[in-house]
């Protein structure tokens, strides 16, 4: 397999060169190759490649002055050589030490200052220790946080700034909490919200402003609420009310919470 770049080029522009390396003996055993797979060349591809083909020589790169060489280190290094690369400056050393730590030693990046290391540690960390990122700066941290964390706190993000991250809540919060949110001002929230009520609920969403909340209603309200929605501005909506008019003996089905 031969790499795109026909140069070696270490990381601070300097050409390589194999005479006067440290690793002279697993070149000459082919454990490392020019151009292939050394720890020195500024392409990551490489670097990755001298390490699966030497994972016991990580633990001494983990303090290299080139942030891709401690990144890719971090991936194989022993786990107690990796605490201190938490503190690294570079984020993708930081979330590489990160993956392979006890999640104890990791809480304290819920608040890293770069959105990629928090977006992250909000994917591997178990759901009751999200709490304090449910209000991050970041919408996609919190909506990693609204997919993952107990619907029984999702109470607090049911006004959460950024719609989408409001339907995540939409669809996971009790089903006793919903009425809580008819009145959120996103059409596809309030529509979330329209398709787990209660059909005995829906009354409260019939003059919703948007059709199709107003369409998910008149599908499932009971019968005897359907006279307004029959006339309806939207045909759509009129025809699924009148439908159900037509056709009496056709019981609401109640969509599960």
């Amino acid at each position: 397999m031969n790499d795109d770049i026909d140069e070696a080029i270490d990381w601070q522009g300097n050409e390589i060169s194999c005479a006067g390396c440290a690793h002279q003996e697993l070149n000459a055993s082919g454990r490392c190759r020019l151009r292939h797979a050394c720890v020195h060349d500024r392409y990551a591809r490489r670097i990755d490649r001298f390490f699966n083909w030497n994972p016991a020589l990580a633990n001494d790169y983990v303090k290299h002055p080139h942030f891709e060489v401690r990144a890719i280190a971090a991936k194989h290094a022993s786990p107690f050589y990796l605490p201190p690369l938490l503190d690294d400056p570079e984020e993708t050393v930081r979330w590489n030490a990160a993956r392979r730590l006890p999640k104890r030693l990791v809480l304290r990046l819920r608040h890293d200052p770069h959105r990629e290391v928090r977006i992250r540690i909000a994917t591997v960390l178990d759901p009751e220790d999200l709490m304090p990122m449910m209000m991050d700066d970041d919408y996609y941290v919190r909506l990693v946080v609204a997919r993952r964390i107990v619907p029984s706190v999702l109470g607090r993000m049911m006004g959460d700034p950024e719609a989408e991250v409001r339907r995540v809540v939409a669809r996971r919060i009790p089903s006793d909490w919903l009425l809580g949110m008819i009145s959120d001002p996103d059409a596809r929230v309030r529509l979330e919200i329209a398709e787990r009520l209660a059909p005995d609920l829906l009354t409260a969403m019939r003059r919703d402003a948007d059709w199709r909340v107003r369409h998910e209603v008149a599908s499932r309200i009971p019968l005897s609420e359907l006279a307004e929605l029959a006339r309806d501005e939207d045909p759509l909506v009129q025809e699924m009310a009148r439908g159900r008019l037509e056709n009496r003996s056709g019981a609401a089905m109640e969509k599960p919470a």
